[in-house]
């Protein structure tokens, strides 16, 4: 997601695309943004987004999140 561009004006090349101005920026997107594309060693969790690649593709752990009315959890394979 393009900061500072409501959700319902984002191009579908920045949703799909962008990183280094989505994974650095603090803006407040109204929702918390669960995305992959940028593998992490464990699931990164910021104020404004949750980042849930693990990396599957080259080392084999793949993790989902449980969203729900108590927060979230991580699951793991």
């Amino acid at each position: 997601m393009r900061p500072g561009v409501p959700i319902d004006l984002q191009v579908e090349y920045d949703l799909l695309w962008i990183r280094g101005e989505f994974l650095n920026s603090d803006t407040d997107f109204g929702k918390v943004v669960v995305h992959g594309h940028t593998p992490v060693v464990q699931p990164e969790v910021l104020h404004n987004r949750i980042n849930i690649d693990t990396g599957a593709f080259a080392t084999g752990k793949l993790t989902c999140v449980v969203l729900d009315k108590d927060g979230h959890r991580f699951l793991t394979v």
